[in-house]
């Protein structure tokens, strides 16, 4: 008891002689800790006399919030040291000029999409849009896919529900942007009813499709460009011409071979798939599938509203997503969908 003004002063040196915060709790530690010099003095209280036991106990509490005060003050005072260094350590220059915004750039397929509408726009076609839900009629019945028809299981595609939960069988995801082409027929051809010879339709429509599929080369969502020329003897050798000079245009190479393949498709009849073979590159004298086309089927103009007995047309469709992969050489179409931006800032 006679020692608590010197464990007071003696306290307070060593908690200034501190200079870290571990060292000072090693320092409290020596002093308040459960082995220390104060709570050594509170544990004897129980061996004092009773009248004694309260003036040496009001004295050790004295003493004691005299140290926790000087700890909390070293505490403060290596708390705001630490504090000036790290602003001197962070401290900025604010003569120097500021950093300049990285600027973003456009997706590979939506530059793909530009190019491919600003090529159609350039020999007179207009660019055509449409819901991406779309109904049943239009999706599949007015394309001459009527229900049960087996062209449908190509498609499988993601219908929505109603109110109550029940899948609606008359409301979809669009499978393809080919509606956009039944409503614009229709569009086409109330505006000009009143003429007797309709101008003709040249409109590509491009825009996001959705079917049930998914891996390296497929996804359940991807984008699709489709187009359409109507009118008074439109031949298929109009379609060869127009697709072929695409084509070369896109890829720029005019050495590049492009050949029709006799196929199926229920909304054209005749119908063939469309190949290319590079000259040159990594895929030099391969052929590979890059579109389908057509003559419009008779049943597709009359739900359009126009006479198949007067006017002829082509149709043709392709996926951007590989006209992309293969302008840029991309090999993995999930790449355009994970937002990486390593990948994207290569098309900045």
């Amino acid at each position: 008891m006679d020692n608590l003004e010197e464990i007071v002063v003696s306290a307070a040196a060593d908690f200034a002689g501190a200079l870290e915060s571990a060292k000072l709790e090693e320092a409290k530690a020596r002093y308040l800790g459960k082995d220390g010099s104060l709570t050594a003095l509170l544990k004897g209280l129980g061996k004092l006399a009773a009248e004694e036991r309260k003036a040496a106990g009001a004295a050790i509490n004295a003493a004691k919030e005299k140290v926790e005060a000087a700890l909390a003050a070293r505490r403060e005072a290596l708390r705001q040291a630490q504090l000036e260094a790290q602003l001197a350590a962070e401290a900025l220059d604010v003569t120097l000029p500021g950093r300049g915004q990285s600027r973003g750039g456009l997706h590979p397929v939506s530059r793909t999409l530009e190019r491919i509408e600003h090529l159609f726009r350039s020999i007179g076609f207009e660019v055509a849009d449409g819901p991406e839900i779309e109904t049943d009629w239009h999706n599949f019945t007015a394309l001459n896919t009527p229900a049960n028809h087996p062209a449908r299981s190509m498609h499988d595609t993601f219908y929505l529900l109603d109110d109550s939960g029940k899948v609606r069988e008359d409301v979809l995801l669009r499978t393809h942007t080919s509606p956009v082409q039944i409503r614009y027929m229709q569009d086409h051809v109330a505006r000009h009813a009143h003429l007797e010879t309709m101008p003709e339709i040249r409109v590509i429509a491009p825009g996001r499709v959705y079917r049930v599929d998914s891996d390296a080369t497929h996804s359940p969502m991807f984008h699709q460009v489709e187009g359409l020329w109507v009118g008074e003897n439109v031949s298929f050798a109009d379609l060869k011409g127009v697709v072929a000079d695409f084509l070369r245009r896109f890829f720029e190479s005019d050495d590049l071979k492009v050949r029709f393949r006799p196929s199926f498709f229920p909304f054209t009849e005749p119908s063939a798939e469309i190949d290319v073979a590079f000259m040159h590159g990594a895929l030099e004298g391969r052929w590979l599938e890059i579109a389908g086309c057509g003559m419009v089927h008779p049943n597709v103009l009359r739900c359009g509203g126009i006479d198949p007995e007067k006017y002829t047309g082509f149709a043709f469709g392709m996926g951007p997503d590989r006209l992309t992969m293969l302008r840029y050489g991309i090999n993995d179409l999930r790449l355009f969908f994970e937002g990486d931006l390593r990948f994207l800032s290569q098309f900045q």
